[in-house]
């Protein structure tokens, strides 16, 4: 057996698979059956699912792969696929009983089917609002409905980027998304921008920020939607915390910069979300080079900062996006640049992005009968039980 390699090392590496609709670990969902690890480095493990069909089957195998195969040591890695009996599901109940107890997430009007994706980052500067922005657009121009949170409730950003005016309205005790036609898609877009002045300062401590970010999650009609994207604040603190509390079935980007102090800071950012049982789901490299007008590119922030974080952490390189001169005056004037024909630059560079997670990193599944459909079966007993109790 090679050095460094057992057993716990494996499953202590997947205490960072996170099953994002029951919002906590596999290992400690039960549903990890086996590990073996051979003398030459080779490992295999066991899952259990909780139906054979589950839709996110394929995920949980590249989760486990991607986690196993960044311990020293190991060789290659193989995935078994298995279905819990009905002592195992029961388990899994349980657990997803007694968690939902203690921690309630709020109720939303977020579909079920809907990939929730907070975007996020260790520390500010990093062009992580370009990104979320960008990435919503192009997403929406693949016909897709949109909502994108603005959480960034200090520094609001989104409403210029997108070049959207108008307030929010409320409707039914609800708040009313602005909306944005893109393509045959659409936006839903909900933001601090659009209740307050873009030059005043939001004083509000770390608690209020909290419950802002509460209301524009439970207090929302957000109606349709395909795909939620967060635009985080940067940093480690109690937005982050409070998310991963009140939505536990978000999954988060994590943008980084090549340089290595910005890869060790966004490291930091996963490490937070995967102890809050949130989905570490792939890296964003930003700002990778700059290409001149002759065709010479340098990487004036250096290089590999991405990769290097996306293997530390055991996820994906979801791409990188260079540096482009267009960028930020398209989003001063409110025209991201991936409303261009994706013919090239950056606009086709945020479609590949788009594709990739649409296709790979959070692909659009139907998860009746799958862990969804049982915690549906948890919220519904708790909210029956508390009922009873009144």
């Amino acid at each position: 057996m090679p050095e460094g390699v057992d057993e716990s090392a494996v499953r202590d590496a997947l205490l960072g698979v996170i099953d994002p609709e029951l919002g906590d670990n596999i290992v400690d969902l039960g549903m990890v059956r086996r590990v073996d690890v051979a003398a030459d480095g080779a490992v295999e493990v066991e899952i259990a699912l909780t139906t054979s069909g589950c839709p996110l089957r394929t995920q949980l195998r590249n989760d486990v792969e991607a986690r196993v195969s960044t311990l020293p040591g190991v060789a290659r890695v193989r995935v078994a696929m298995g279905e819990m009996n009905r002592a195992e599901r029961s388990a899994v109940m349980d657990r997803a009983r007694r968690k939902a107890g203690e921690e309630r997430a709020v109720v939303t009007d977020i579909p079920v089917s809907a990939r929730v994706l907070a975007v996020s980052s260790g520390k500010g500067g990093v062009g992580k609002s370009s990104v979320t922005v960008n990435l919503a657009v192009a997403l929406a121009k693949r016909g897709l409905v949109v909502g994108l949170l603005d959480a960034d409730v200090w520094g609001f950003s989104v409403p210029r980027l997108l070049g959207m005016e108008g307030e929010l309205r409320g409707e039914a005790s609800k708040i009313v998304p602005l909306e944005k036609p893109v393509g045959d898609g659409l936006l839903k877009v909900v933001s601090m921008g659009f209740l307050a002045e873009e030059e005043s300062a939001i004083m509000w401590r770390g608690l209020i920020l909290n419950r802002a970010v509460q209301h524009f999650l439970e207090d929302v009609r957000w109606g349709k939607v395909d795909y939620l994207l967060i635009d985080m604040p940067p940093g480690t603190g109690d937005v982050q915390m409070g998310l991963a509390r009140m939505l536990p079935r978000t999954e988060v980007l994590v943008v980084t910069t090549p340089p290595i102090a910005a890869q060790k800071v966004a490291a930091r950012a996963a490490d937070m979300a995967r102890k809050g049982h949130l989905r570490v789901a792939g890296v964003i490299e930003n700002m990778s080079s700059f290409t001149c007008g002759h065709g010479e590119s340098y990487a004036l922030f250096g290089e590999g900062g991405g990769a290097r974080l996306a293997q530390e952490i055991g996820v994906p390189l979801v791409g990188s996006v260079p540096i482009d001169p267009d960028m930020a005056p398209a989003g001063d004037a409110g025209a991201p640049v991936a409303l261009s024909d994706g013919t090239g630059g950056s606009g086709a560079v945020f479609d590949a992005l788009a594709t990739r997670i649409v296709e790979d990193i959070a692909p659009l599944v139907e998860v009746a009968g799958c862990t969804a459909q049982m915690l549906e079966r948890v919220e519904a007993a708790l909210d029956e039980a508390a009922g009873q109790a009144g």
